[in-house]
């Protein structure tokens, strides 16, 4: 699974940002079920930032955010977070762990609706 949060910083906040964002990232490392994970900047829009990370699946990313060290350290990035979609399966790879992934999604997911009384 690969999670990601993207960033818009105004100029006030960009030079304090890389060393905030390191401390979530190694923070987040700390958890279990953390494979890898990277702070990018965009090279043509200097305000846009994305702290990128990979996981054995979207149990242990949502135990990580629960852990008392990782909401210390990313809750303060938090404010220029961008609201968009953070958690995507891998459903294609290639590299070191190449390889085409059934989705977990279920059938429905896009049409089932919770039940009511």
């Amino acid at each position: 699974m690969v999670a990601q949060i993207a960033f818009v910083l105004p100029p006030a906040a960009a030079a304090e940002f890389p060393a905030g964002a390191r401390a979530a990232l190694d923070a987040l490392a700390e958890a279990r079920g953390f494979r890898s994970g990277r702070l990018a900047r965009a090279l043509d829009a200097p305000e846009s930032w994305l702290l990128t990370t990979e996981w054995d699946g979207p149990g242990p990313w949502r135990r990580a955010l629960s852990s008392f060290e990782v909401r210390r350290t990313l809750t303060p990035l938090l404010a220029h977070a961008v609201d968009a979609p953070g958690a995507f399966e891998v459903l294609s790879a290639v590299g070191p762990a190449a390889g085409t992934f059934r989705s977990d999604r279920a059938v429905d997911a896009d049409t089932a609706a919770p039940r009511r009384p």
